[in-house]
């Protein structure tokens, strides 16, 4: 019954995106890419929810919120009005420009190296990390719920090749051959579903707390337990308090404006308005995540008595634990969608990438638009390939997590400085872009992968000879020793900035830079963008202050 439920709620999905992408024209750039410009709020909205929210997400964020407590929302809560910014300054600029990909404003802005260099950036995240992580995590939780190595009589090993090329060859039909209106409409359904099935985890759990009330349920836990209801988390947290005004809105604001992946869908839309409604609607919705990714984490740690020995256990344990039979397999599809959702959006920018920054401005510069798109499903299939040999030999995934954001750090915050410089300054040269990216990107390594384990090092032996060897005493040694990774970001951003400024100054571009209107799309502001987005702000500012 569990594996019908599941083959049946997958397959409507699919015939509907089928349906939905039959008419697109997608042997055009625009087609193909962007799904033909014609992306409405509520696909918008829901594509980037589900981009967002994957396995790596839902189990990592729940097994640091069994962990650490309601702290880690930040993850969630922040990103609403990191999306504001993005839909009344970003998106507005992006459509204005008529782009594609990111990258083609800093052609534009800085010069065609720079937009090559920034591509392969967000290519080499994307194949190295994003993808494989994606595809094992995802397969760790499919085993895992339908115990797929007891019923075939295999190892755990093999169990995780047969989920990854599974879900690896699902996502490639959606993202290459379907392209970006199929990724966007199939992630619609499965938004729903995953809001309706990620509430129901915690109904239930709360449920069993309070022996079949809600309501008593929650008053227990959070009497309990109230230590873990703290909206600002101290120094040996996953994300301390502080950083918020460090790096963590750097972060956000680099993920939701200026990531590939996730603004390509804002990039679909039909007109600006229908871009800055799905923008806000996602962002209003994100407030209320921490009900999926955080308090099923709260439960769990409250049922299981916190003895756990690994956190991230807590999340699948907590659906076996809670989850009626009969919704198993429903559940289990819609975090198939969730894992099939990250994979294929990731890829489907991969392909964008590639095709358009790639092949067509340095392999084929006159290859009409049937041969870009051609040549970038070509490579998508290559890539995908190349993620599901990689993906099995990813070991440890449920520590991921924190591991992806510090990683993508590599990456992230140099991209972020070029496009805040390129837009907010008008003759910051070229080569200031150039310095940026690379003194960003060598100044980070330098920093997380060097310096930070030796002086971690030097400083947790220096205590254990003194004599301290309490485990919380240690975590606080180790918190101290080194500045929080979010922390490296904001001073790098800053010290980036400050050089490409410096080299402005000294040598200017000889033409201020004016931003075309391409008239692609309208580029009338909703009416209620302000108003809106103010009062997004309010709520979650609000929220932290209920908590402290």
């Amino acid at each position: 019954m569990q594996i019908l439920t599941f083959l049946g709620f997958t397959l409507i999905v699919a015939i509907i995106s089928y349906l939905a992408t039959r008419k697109t024209n997608e042997t055009s750039s625009d087609g193909y890419f962007l799904g033909g410009r014609t992306l409405t709020a509520g696909v918008i909205a829901g594509s980037l929810l589900l981009t967002n929210l994957s396995t790596e997400q839902i189990v990592g964020l729940n097994g640091s919120a069994y962990e650490s407590g309601l702290s880690v929302m930040v993850w969630e809560t922040l990103a609403a009005i990191a999306m504001v910014v993005t839909a009344m300054f970003l998106l507005p600029r992006y459509l204005k420009g008529g782009l594609t990909t990111v990258p083609q404003f800093l052609s534009k802005r800085f010069d065609v190296a720079t937009k090559t260099w920034t591509s392969v950036l967000f290519l080499t995240g994307y194949v190295v990390v994003l993808l494989p992580v994606i595809l094992y995590s995802g397969s760790l939780a499919i085993s895992g719920m339908f115990n797929i190595p007891e019923k075939l009589g295999i190892t755990h090993t093999q169990s995780i090749w047969i989920c990854v090329w599974g879900i690896g060859i699902i996502g490639s039909i959606y993202a290459v051959f379907g392209g970006l209106k199929a990724v966007a409409v199939s992630d619609s359904i499965n938004a729903i579903g995953l809001l309706v099935g990620g509430i129901l985890i915690p109904i239930f759990g709360l449920m069993a707390i309070g022996d079949g009330s809600i309501m008593d349920g929650l008053s227990i836990l959070t009497t309990e337990n109230p230590e873990k209801f703290k909206s600002m988390g101290g120094q040996t947290d996953p994300v301390p308090f502080y950083t918020i005004f460090t790096g963590m809105m750097l972060v956000q604001l680099f993920y939701w404006g200026t990531n590939q992946q996730i603004i390509q869908r804002a990039l679909g839309a039909k007109d600006l308005k229908e871009g800055q409604k799905g923008l806000l609607l996602a962002s209003f919705i994100k407030i209320l995540g921490p009900i999926i990714v955080v308090l099923p984490g709260l439960i769990a740690f409250h049922l299981f008595d916190g003895s756990l020995e690994n956190p991230d256990d807590a999340y699948p344990m907590l659906v076996n634990k809670v989850l009626p039979p009969a919704l198993v397999g429903f559940f289990a599809a819609v975090l198939f969608g969730a894992i099939l959702s990250s994979f294929n959006s990731v890829l489907n920018s991969s392909v964008t990438l590639f095709g358009l920054d790639v092949y067509k401005q340095h392999i084929n510069k006159n290859a009409d638009e049937r041969t870009v798109v051609k040549y970038g499903k070509t490579f998508g299939v290559l890539l995908a390939i190349a993620a599901m040999f990689i993906a099995p030999q990813i070991a440890n995934a449920g520590s991921l997590f924190k591991y992806l954001q510090e990683v993508n750090g590599i990456y992230s915050i140099p991209i972020l400085t070029i496009i805040v410089v390129g837009y907010l300054t008008k003759r910051v040269p070229a080569i200031a872009a150039k310095i940026g990216l690379a003194s960003g990107c060598l100044l980070y390594i330098l920093s997380q992968f060097v310096m930070q384990p030796y002086f971690i090092n030097e400083a947790l032996e220096s205590a254990k000879a003194s004599g301290i060897v309490d485990a919380a005493a240690l975590a606080i040694v180790k918190a101290e020793a080194y500045p929080h990774f979010l922390d490296i970001m904001a001073i790098l951003f800053v010290l980036n900035v400050g050089i490409m400024l410096i080299i402005g100054k000294l040598k200017p571009r000889k033409e201020a830079y004016i931003q075309e209107y391409t008239k692609q799309v309208d580029i009338t502001p909703w009416k209620y963008v302000k108003q809106t987005g103010v009062a997004i702000c309010i709520i979650v500012i609000g929220v932290y202050i209920y908590f402290a």
